[in-house]
Parts: structure tokens; C-alpha cells; sequence
């Protein structure tokens, strides 16, 4: 058991406590813009998968401002196209885990109702997509940049 508190105590530093929140925060907004993007594109009768699309696509560029100028603000690099083409590749592949779980279940098992599209889209595939998100914005897009300067 000590050593589950050691490792928890490893990664859980106020440093990156404070990162997981800041994340949270700047995902946050982006989960509601794409959010209110998607029922209102939804509501006015775009289809389900284009309104996935362009939501995802505000959602990216919220989530980008968000992350390079709050989230991530001490590892920016001066490479801010190479950044927003990583980020946005990255997260059109994050977009594309969402609407995958969208297509499923509207499409493949047929369940078309507002709330499926939502339960599938805004709350499975937004799980599985912040959990990718973080993981590859944090190591490819905005890596530490001082463990790199140390080596």
C-alpha cells in the first residue's frame, strides 16, 4: 500500500494538479461550445454527422486558444503554426473518436433520437476523446520543454 502512495503522491504534485485543472477548465469551455454549436445546428435541421462536424471544428479552435495561452502557457513554443497543425491533426482525430460513437448509434443500431445523438456523441465519445486529447496534447503538441533543455 506504501507504495501506491508513493506513486500517487509521484504523480499527483501540485504542478500537475494544477495542469489537470487548468485542462479541465479550457476543455470545459470547448465542450460548450460545441455543445451549444451541435443543438443549435441540430434544433434547425442540419443532420446529425454535419452538425458533429462543424461543432467539433469551433470546439478545436476554442480548445487551441485555450490550451497554448492558459492550459499550457509555460510550454508554448515558438513554432505556433507547427503547434495549431499538430493540435488541430490531433484533434480531428479526438473530433473522429466522438462522431465515431455518434455514427454507431445513430446509423449502425438506429437509435435517432436528440438524446442518443447526445448521450453518444457529448458524453461516450467526449470521455474517450478528453482522455486522448490530453495525453497526446500534453506529450506531442505542448511537451515540457525544460526536461528537454536539461538533457
Amino acid at each position: 500500500m506504501s507504495a501506491l502512495r508513493q506513486r500517487v503522491r509521484t504523480v499527483a504534485t501540485p504542478e500537475r494538479v494544477g495542469e489537470a485543472l487548468r485542462f479541465l477548465v479550457t476543455g470545459g469551455a470547448a465542450y460548450l461550445a460545441d455543445l451549444v454549436v451541435f443543438n443549435a445546428l441540430l434544433f434547425t435541421g442540419t443532420g446529425s454527422a454535419p452538425a458533429k462536424v462543424v461543432s467539433s471544428v469551433i470546439a478545436i479552435a476554442v480548445a487551441f486558444v485555450g490550451s497554448r495561452y492558459y492550459t499550457w502557457r509555460d510550454r508554448r513554443s515558438e513554432h505556433p503554426v507547427r503547434e495549431y497543425a499538430m493540435f488541430f491533426l490531433l484533434s480531428v482525430i479526438a473530433a473522429g473518436l466522438q462522431l465515431l460513437c455518434l455514427v454507431i448509434t445513430h446509423y449502425g443500431l438506429g437509435w435517432t433520437s436528440p438524446l442518443v445523438d447526445n448521450l453518444s456523441s457529448n458524453v461516450v465519445g467526449m470521455a474517450i476523446a478528453t482522455v486522448f486529447r490530453f495525453l497526446t496534447f500534453r506529450s506531442l503538441v505542448f511537451p515540457d520543454r525544460s526536461a528537454a533543455a536539461r538533457s
